[in-house]
């Protein structure tokens, strides 16, 4: 069974897509941009505080699961220029 994670500490889902999903003891994330949940805006200062505030919304998600970084076994990251 799949469920449905959310959390006011990561910026909303855009589209028809979730914060994550939780399937048994797997989470799935994706798709966490360096958007700023009290703003809505990208975290200003360029791409380090982007990948900072990226970070973050990740953090709070794995928070909202019981779960911290050092669960984390798979990341992918996509960069462009």
């Amino acid at each position: 069974m799949k469920n449905i994670i959310h959390t006011s500490k990561a910026p909303a889902a855009i589209g028809p897509y979730s914060q994550g999903n939780r399937a048994g003891d797997t989470v799935y994330l994706s798709g966490q941009l360096g958007i700023d949940p009290a703003t809505g805006k990208l975290a200003e200062g360029g791409v380090g505080a982007q990948a900072r505030q990226s970070l973050k919304n990740i953090q709070a998600l794995l928070a909202e699961v019981g779960a911290t970084e050092k669960n984390v076994v798979k990341t992918t990251v996509f960069l462009t220029s």
